[in-house]
């Protein structure tokens, strides 16, 4: 298989141990892929950001293509048995690809808004597993054994055992895998940004293993100084990234109005209204019943978008005007809260004072006002703490292993800091108001 694409230009699944992706790419759950934004809303605010997941999950892939050549030209650091030998690689490479297969539709937003929605990861281990899906049945057609270890693989090594190659393992789901490198340079190019940006060629060639010592598995390392810029540059592209893009304002403010829909029509449900059409994942979830895998499935932003165009002229009015104001880009302002006023006890103070303008205004606050708390915190690992990811190492030119906080002035100072942003999310009807509450003048910046 030869593609283009617009991150690593050309990309290629040629050899026997790759010929694994694009038989996977042919099963129905991974088409699905297409029809769910890399993004959700972002696009709202970005207007390129149009990508999908599937696009996204072909990149990772052709990443761990890279990867795999590198860990095999370190090959001779390792003991025969943990070195990549190519069943370890196809392993691998279908992991890569199908670690996002089980995301619903608007990126998180699903599972965020339905209570008790698996996280979209467990979702994923479904597929790999159950025997009615193709993607299973490919991977049994390869391998029987192939499933468990594409599941292990996924959940970082440990569903439902240790995977026999921990570094694998971190490869495909840890601080450093083949889904942020590739999410990170995408995103940044489809949105046209350029904060996510980092040298992956370099940081690909600085890889290495640690030395090996007690008999203990390998683990990726830093090769020397020379690779610390290029880990650094990544560290960053992913903080930049949260703070200018993924916790954008704008974006949050679209996903609570997203949030309120569902809410608002899974209580039409609960409440034995008609809502038509809706999708089956939908009404089971309302009414708190278990959603089979099938119904989930059915699930994609076309299908939810469908149902959002009908319920503007739903029979509740409420519901009826929140999916016009998503439609027709009329999504709620926010009102940043910082200093004394992201104190807990300020902020509800203020989140009632909105539920009060919003109802004097004629609009249900339940639906229009949102406290919303966003926040990341990166952490580089911490060898005490029982079940984390080891820690990502420097090895220096005399051989001695240091963390990466100890080599480097700037990750130690953003190791465990969070990005935080404490906002009041209002319609646009009464922001005004509640910003001569808040107090300062209204917030210039952002997209109109």
């Amino acid at each position: 298989m030869l593609l283009r694409d617009p991150v690593h230009d050309l990309v290629t699944f040629e050899s026997e141990e790759e010929r694994i992706v694009p038989a996977l790419l042919e099963t129905s759950e991974m088409q699905r892929l297409r029809r769910i934004k890399q993004l959700g809303v972002t696009h709202l605010v970005f207007p390129g950001a149009e990508h999908s997941r599937f696009t996204h999950a072909v990149g990772a892939a052709h990443v761990m293509t890279r990867l795999i050549r590198r860990l095999r030209a370190l090959h001779d650091e390792l003991p025969f048995w943990q070195r990549l030998a190519s069943d370890r690689a196809r392993d691998a490479l279908a992991a890569a690809l199908l670690h996002d297969v089980g995301h619903g539709p608007y990126s998180h937003l699903f599972e965020e808004a339905i209570a008790g929605a698996p996280h979209h990861e467990s979702w994923s281990l479904r597929i790999v597993r159950e025997p009615g899906t193709e993607v299973h049945q490919k991977l049994v057609s390869i391998d029987p054994g192939l499933p468990e270890r594409v599941a292990s693989l996924i959940s970082g090594g440990a569903d439902p055992s240790p995977y026999p190659l921990p570094y694998l393992a971190h490869a495909v789901s840890g601080t450093f895998d083949v889904d942020r490198c590739d999410y990170l340079l995408r995103d940044a190019h489809m949105t046209g940004v350029r904060y996510g940006l980092f040298d992956l060629d370099w940081l690909l060639r600085s890889l290495r293993f640690e030395p090996q010592t007690d008999g203990k598995p390998p683990r990726f390392a830093i090769d020397g100084m020379k690779g610390l810029p290029a880990i650094e540059g990544f560290v960053l592209a992913r903080r930049f990234m949260f703070e200018q893009v993924y916790l954008h304002k704008a974006t949050r403010a679209a996903e609570v109005l997203i949030k309120a829909i569902f809410a608002r029509a899974a209580m039409n449900v609960r409440d034995g209204a008609r809502l038509d059409p809706i999708p089956r994942a939908l009404s089971l979830a309302a009414n708190g019943d278990e959603v089979p895998l099938g119904a989930y499935l059915e699930l994609d932003d076309v299908a939810i978008g469908a149902a959002f165009a009908a319920w503007e002229h739903a029979r509740d009015p409420v519901l009826a005007d929140l999916c016009r104001r998503l439609r027709r880009r009329r999504i709620g302002k926010t009102v940043e809260l910082t200093g004394e006023n992201a104190v807990r006890e300020r902020a509800d103070d203020l989140l009632a004072q909105a539920r009060e303008l919003c109802a004097e205004a004629g609009l249900d606050a339940d639906a229009h006002v949102a406290l919303d708390v966003a926040e990341d915190v990166q952490s580089f690992g911490d060898a005490e703490t029982p079940g984390s990811e080891p820690p990502l190492d420097v090895v220096l030119a005399d051989g001695r292993a240091r963390p990466l906080g100890a080599v480097s002035v700037l990750l130690s100072r953003l190791d465990n800091v969070p990005i935080r942003r404490i906002r009041l999310v209002v319609p646009p009807e009464i922001r005004a108001a509640m910003v001569a509450r808040v107090g300062g003048g209204p917030d210039k910046a952002g997209v109109p």
